[in-house]
């Protein structure tokens, strides 16, 4: 029995918690309280995935961890993966260790097999949030590559947009009890902003081609922020 207002198409309704429903046949993934109902198609099981970008100072942090706990979804930063593999001393720990010892940036396939090692670490998840990932085209299309693979796709990209002077603001304040030098020049800030319009640029152009690309208000409270991004995950689930 479906308990989500829904048409008559068979449906299976299980607790949030998904350990033992790999194998559900879905199409889509409905939420209703604390249930998922589940409706059948083809071999695959829905998993929600999303990309969050912010600027310095627009509170992508803070956003983020409420939007985990409001969809259940598993939080995923390569600067976390990179740590802990190479605390782990895996082979791809060890392989990235290499690199960085020379000074070297960690090459895309080796942060990719990161992400790979990640999502088969959990395969009863209801999506992933991809934080600040993927930075470049390239690095956007091998998530691409490695998702279909994994019989899945990235639903949507979200963007808080913030203006400089807002996010300068903000930042300076931060800098007055956060002990982080580049949270007290002013000028250090803008390069800051400078650097991720620069580097998220070709993302959003990547994802936009696929009509994946939301710009949510960054500026009001904390809560209206939050709603804004719900409102835009809600539209493409």
């Amino acid at each position: 029995m479906c308990f989500c207002h829904c048409s008559s198409t068979p449906a299976i309704a299980v607790p949030v918690t998904l350990n033992g429903y790999n194998n559900v046949t879905v199409f889509d993934i409905v939420k209703f309280d604390y249930y998922i109902c589940y409706l059948h198609k083809d071999s695959i099981l829905y998993m929600f995935n999303l990309i969050l970008f912010g600027p310095p100072g627009s509170g992508k942090g803070t956003q983020s961890e409420k939007l985990i706990a409001r969809y259940g979804l598993k939080h995923l930063s390569t600067g976390d993966l990179l740590r802990h593999e190479i605390a782990s001393r895996t082979p791809l720990g060890q392989e990235a260790q290499r690199f960085m010892d020379k000074g070297q940036l960690v090459p895309d396939e080796v942060v990719i097999g990161m992400i790979s090692s990640a999502l088969e670490s959990n395969p009863g998840a209801r999506g992933f949030l991809f934080d600040g990932f993927p930075r470049t085209a390239a690095q956007a299309e091998a998530l691409d590559k490695l998702l279909e693979l994994k019989d899945t796709s990235i639903a949507v990209m979200l963007a808080l947009d913030v203006s400089e002077e807002e996010l300068v603001k903000r930042l300076l304040k931060r800098g007055e009890t956060s002990g982080r030098s580049d949270d007290t020049n002013e000028n250090v800030i803008r390069a800051r902003i400078t650097e991720y319009h620069n580097k998220t640029a070709a993302v959003a152009d990547y994802y936009t081609k696929f009509d994946k690309v939301v710009l949510v208000k960054g500026e009001g409270t904390i809560d209206d922020i939050f709603a804004g991004l719900c409102q835009a995950i809600d539209q493409r689930m």
